[in-house]
């Protein structure tokens, strides 16, 4: 698939959730590494928005290993904040995928955004559009698609439904 005909950066994939006390450091902010597992959540429904569950993916001997992963630190967030994480692809290939993130902190009446723990569709955001809540983090990841001995897959061989949803979503 040519890159040209790809839409790249891909529309943003939002989900809303709270900051939970666990997740927080003795100065009262989200401790930094957390911010990696928000990111982990986001890709994670983001695929499951386009019908698939990481569990499927990984029955089926495909794993998606982060390689690289970049955070920046803007204003902190808080135990029992509500705060989304917006997801998007901004490169994709047959041997890796590239992930942005931005997490903003919402609202507590903002209802612009998926919960996480609701089911059916959630709204997703175009990529030239103002994101909802005010910026707090954002960052990005880099991953590579492997199998299970951690040896690179074709992801349009390994999983091919996979491949064609997440071209399909591209050229939207």
């Amino acid at each position: 698939m040519a890159k040209e005909q790809l839409h790249l950066p891909s529309d943003w994939h939002g989900i809303a959730f709270r900051v939970r006390y666990q997740e927080n450091d003795p100065m009262g902010v989200v401790y930094h590494t957390n911010y990696l597992n928000w990111f982990e959540l986001g890709r994670t429904e983001m695929i499951r928005d386009l019908g698939f569950r990481y569990r499927d993916m990984e029955a089926a001997g495909l794993l998606l290993p982060l390689i690289d992963a970049s955070l920046s630190y803007g204003h902190p967030a808080r135990y029992d904040d509500r705060v989304a994480i917006y997801t998007r692809i901004t490169e994709f290939s047959k041997l890796r995928i590239d992930y942005e993130y931005k997490i903003h902190l919402l609202d507590e009446h903002d209802t612009s955004v998926g919960d996480s723990s609701s089911s059916g569709e959630r709204p997703i955001f175009k990529a030239d559009e103002v994101l909802p809540g005010e910026p707090l983090t954002s960052g990005s990841t880099r991953h590579v698609w492997v199998n299970k001995d951690f040896k690179p897959v074709r992801l349009d061989k390994q999983v091919p439904a996979l491949y064609y949803a997440l071209v399909e979503s591209l050229q939207m």
